[in-house]
């Protein structure tokens, strides 16, 4: 037998006005989207605003369902959109703001797994990583240079 150890490495800012004004421009993105969410069942907002190498900014919020499945979340949103409309345009950086509205959302939020798939299948697609901020309502925000360190050992096209 062989053990193998994955290390992740992560850097957390106290507040988003630690990050670059570049970095807040697109949190704020985020933000603004997460105020547009569709969440009556939760009542858990989310906004996602990517960055595109040409410079344009797509945003998405999460969208629910009363059939639960059915629903779409923020990440995913924005995502698939760029992949629809801008399919060959490389996507640098994803910011993502998450908040309650029954409690205070001090703690950075990332992707859920399904989210972090859909962001792994565009960074094995253009072949370079995705860098990642997340944040809560206010706080800490944190920044991962690549989805792989939220998701090592990834299924991906490799495999099939």
């Amino acid at each position: 037998m062989k053990s193998i150890k994955i290390e992740a490495k992560f850097d957390v800012f106290e507040n988003l006005e630690e990050v670059s004004s570049e970095i807040q421009n697109l949190m704020h993105n985020a933000i603004e989207a997460r105020r547009k969410a569709y969440a009556p069942y939760s009542k858990f907002q989310v906004g996602a605003a990517i960055l595109l190498e040409n410079g344009e900014i797509i945003t998405g919020s999460n969208q629910e369902n009363a059939s639960f499945p059915a629903g779409l979340c923020a990440e995913r949103t924005a995502i698939h959109y760029v992949g629809a409309k801008y399919p060959d345009t490389k996507i640098t950086t994803l910011a993502i703001s998450a908040a309650s509205q029954i409690n205070n959302t001090i703690t950075p939020v990332p992707p859920c797994g399904a989210c972090r798939q859909a962001i792994a299948e565009y960074e094995v697609k253009q072949g370079s990583p995705i860098e990642i901020y997340f944040m809560g309502s206010t706080g800490k925000v944190v920044r991962s240079e690549s989805l792989e360190n939220l998701l090592p050992l990834m299924f991906d096209k490799t495999v099939l």
